[in-house]
């Protein structure tokens, strides 16, 4: 089994809080890693009708069984639990009494702020990092450090790597199961032929300043249709609106956030690339690196418990900066790139960036290369050692 990094995250929040409440998209680990973070504890899935009626029909009674608390997984599907569970925390806070699963971030969080505030810790888990495939490598498992579109293309969700099962046929089914079916009950979508174009227009946009008008334009819905479903998308886990960064500058940047998949193998398949053979000749191979690496910056934060503080810049003449990441004394810069030979043009972004901001900041290049160096002052580190940033 691969361990995961939140794993001591989980163990932080029980020390110092009475629910803790793990989210995040279907498959990603989230009941797994609650059972191995807390074996003693009684676990029940709300999802299983039966277990459902019972505690619909006497809620009350059914947390008093277990007065040390118990793992509640799919909990969006009761969320009228959690004000009897606030009044069982508020009779006794004693840490990690209960942890709360959901798929459904958006449905369960709201519940769960409006019920149980000041009283839940919040993590968000997505698929696996390159930080964990990387500590399951030095105990047997493989990786193949010298060619990302492997990756890439097989994904990251667990399942991929606990079963017998190709991405290809992982990929139908979920798109079946949780894009097709959950968000589309969730957001209320009538027409399924449309939101499964949709969810492929985002594919092709992945990397590119979000574009709401262009993009319902393309699909034939209103705007306010695309709004409410990039955001079910992005709630949910499956989507990553990267915010730009205007601090101290004027009005000549940007102001919308750009689109990336939170699963690499996820955005390949509704783009049809197979295999990593098609992946290095795609022209989307460059932005779908680019999304690869800012994921994997996002779930090395989100592992932590942390905000990902990660931000892009560019300006209305096209210059641009790939991803910012906040730091407690100065800014990263950093540059993405999916070629595997070095040249002088990869840092020009980050050569002007150094005379448009003055201020502190650390420049580095993330490419596809093998070869580590320093050029004119900017770091190049390579793409599996980004679990260091």
């Amino acid at each position: 089994m691969i361990s995961r990094v939140a794993e001591e995250t989980l163990y932080r929040y029980a020390r110092g809080f009475p629910v803790i409440c793990i989210t995040g998209p279907r498959q990603s680990g989230k009941t797994t890693l609650a059972k191995l973070a807390f074996p003693k504890k009684q676990y029940f899935s709300l999802e299983d009708p039966d277990t459902l009626l019972l505690a619909r029909s006497d809620p009350r009674g059914f947390l008093d069984q277990w007065q040390d608390g118990l793992i509640l997984d799919e909990a969006q599907y009761l969320p009228e639990l959690f004000k009897y569970i606030k009044a069982m925390v508020d009779n006794d806070p004693k840490p990690g009494r209960y942890i709360i699963t959901g798929s459904q971030q958006f449905n369960l969080m709201d519940k769960i702020t409006e019920s149980l505030a000041g009283r839940a810790s919040f993590l968000t888990l997505l698929p696996f990092s390159l930080a964990e495939l990387a500590s399951a490598a030095k105990a047997g498992f493989s990786l193949n450090a010298e060619n990302p579109w492997e990756l890439m293309i097989k994904g990251l969700y667990p399942p991929l790597y606990d079963r017998d099962v190709s991405p290809q046929d992982f990929y139908s089914a979920y798109i079946t199961s949780y894009v097709e079916r959950d968000l589309r009950q969730l957001v209320n979508v009538k027409d399924l032929n449309t939101f499964q174009s949709f969810i492929k227009f985002c594919a092709a946009r992945i990397g590119g300043v979000l574009n709401l008008s262009s993009l319902a334009l393309d699909c034939g819905i209103t705007h306010n249709t695309a709004k409410a479903w990039i955001s079910a998308l992005s709630i949910s886990g499956i989507v990553y609106l990267l915010r730009p960064y205007y601090k101290n500058f004027g009005k000549r940047l940007v102001k919308s956030p750009k689109l990336y998949f939170t699963d690499p193998g996820l955005a390949c398949r509704l783009l049809g690339i197979q295999t990593a053979e098609q992946l290095f000749l795609s022209p989307m191979r460059g932005s779908l690196f680019e999304g690869f690496v800012i994921s994997e910056l996002i779930k090395n934060r989100l592992n932590r418990g942390e905000n990902p503080e990660l931000w892009f810049w560019r300006d209305n003449s096209g210059m641009e900066i790939d991803c910012l990441i906040g730091g407690a004394e100065k800014l990263v810069a950093l540059e993405i790139k999916s070629g595997k030979t070095f040249s002088d043009g990869m840092t020009s972004g980050l050569e002007r960036w150094s005379k448009i901001y003055a201020e502190s900041v650390d420049r580095i290049l993330v490419y596809a290369g093998l070869q580590k160096s320093v050029y004119k002052g900017i770091k190049l580190i390579l793409w599996k050692d980004i679990v260091n940033l």
